[in-house]
């Protein structure tokens, strides 16, 4: 069976959907591994690496989907990319499946089956496959790196004949796992770190890191967190008071990272433009949700931008930023959850389409859209739009008054 790891053609993508280890993986479990020439170069895995582990290299893309069973990718395919993929074939990647129904319609028309990884659910069964996790990780790490690399400052307290420095002051805003990572990182450069997050669970991990705590500890707030772990929408009403008591902290502050998302929906809105202003000259702000909208008002995709006189950071794809290791990490989930359908005798596919995580990740099959939500979205977008009532000018000529 032939399973194909094509490049990456999405703008701001370095990683690659498969490293040498786990070609070599793949290879010793009787699968044919082709790999499209240059693949690997943004993540510094060469050629040569891939073939030493049992890769076939193929020069272009048209000859790399000839055959193949599974296409391994690291963000979905573009509408270009899916000529030459065969009905039927396994597709399987970060789909973002819930802001991308059109193209989820269109890998349905083309009869492919897709999974969806950034869907694993979040059960002990799938912590291997669990990309959000081991991306995330790995983008809280880099967002203090990046702070550091604005911030004016020194992250931990000096003591010199001179004089001694202050240790900065981190507010870390979301305490998943990006914002776990974060408080860690900035904790072990010697900064002092204030975290918060709506979800009560988070108390005792800030605390366990060495973190401050801060957050409106109301009944809304204990309720806040869904089965699977994430963060609810709060009402209007605890964002007012929550967002009272940030700009009373961010005052304070000298670096301030957010990394608070909505799965689905555009992110929450955290940092104010009143807040910004409130900061000290100098001052960094690394806002992690900036492709999906923002936490931080003023920030801007893809840019370092200055806004009274505090720089905020928008880095796009942050994990991507460390390619290498985020290959690794992610390539591992991915070759976890094929093995989920590689039959060990025959050495073909055999998916069990009632397991748990391939239900969870399923998005289309046999020629339709599987995933409810995508589903819904499209069903949504199709709905007749109500005609727009005619102004009182059109009105009346329509009658002859």
């Amino acid at each position: 069976m032939k399973i194909a790891i094509p490049k990456e053609r999405r703008p701001y993508e370095a990683r690659v959907a498969a490293t040498p280890e786990t070609v070599k993986k793949l290879v010793g479990l009787g699968q044919t591994v082709a790999v499209e020439a240059g693949a690997g170069l943004g993540s510094a895995i060469t050629d040569q690496a891939f073939a030493e582990a049992g890769a076939e290299i193929v020069a272009d893309q048209a000859t790399l989907y000839r055959d193949a069973a599974v296409v391994l990718k690291v963000q979905r395919p573009l509408s270009e990319e899916l000529a030459g993929l065969a009905p039927g074939t396994l597709v399987i990647a970060i789909m973002d499946p819930w802001r991308a129904p059109k193209d989820m319609a269109l890998l349905a028309e083309k009869g492919l089956v897709a999974f969806a990884m950034d869907l694993v659910p979040r059960i002990t069964r799938a912590q291997s496959m669990d990309v959000l996790s081991s991306q995330a990780n790995l983008a809280g790490y880099k967002a203090v790196l990046d702070a550091c690399e604005h911030f004016g400052g020194a992250f931990p307290m000096m003591t010199t004949a001179a004089g001694t420095v202050k240790p900065a002051q981190v507010l870390v805003m979301g305490a998943g796992v990006a914002g776990l990572q974060a408080i860690a990182t900035a904790k072990r450069l010697g900064g002092v770190v204030h975290a918060t997050d709506v979800r009560p669970a988070a108390k005792e991990q800030v605390a366990s890191l060495g973190g401050k705590f801060v957050a409106v500890e109301d009944e809304e707030f204990k309720q806040a967190e869904t089965a699977g772990g994430y963060a609810k929408e709060m009402s209007k009403e605890y964002q007012a008071k929550q967002a009272a008591l940030i700009a009373q902290t961010i005052a304070r502050m000298d670096v301030v990272i957010t990394t608070a998302l909505i799965p689905g929906r555009p992110a929450p809105r955290l940092v104010t433009d009143a807040m910004v202003a409130s900061m000290k000259p100098g001052s960094v702000i690394v806002d992690l949700a900036v492709e999906t909208g923002g936490n931080v008002e003023g920030s801007v995709a893809g840019e370092v931008v200055k806004r009274h006189n505090v720089i905020i950071v928008g880095h796009r794809n942050v994990p991507s930023r460390l390619a290498t290791v985020a290959s690794q990490l992610y390539a591992r989930n991915l070759l976890t959850f094929l093995q989920l359908s590689l039959d060990k005798e025959s050495k073909d596919l055999k998916v069990n389409w009632d397991d748990e995580i391939i239900k969870g990740t399923l998005v289309t099959r046999d020629g339709a859209v599987i995933e409810p939500r995508v589903k819904d979205a499209l069903a949504k977008m199709a709905e007749p739009k109500p005609a727009e009532p005619a102004n009182a000018e059109t009105s009346n000529a329509g009658t002859g008054a």
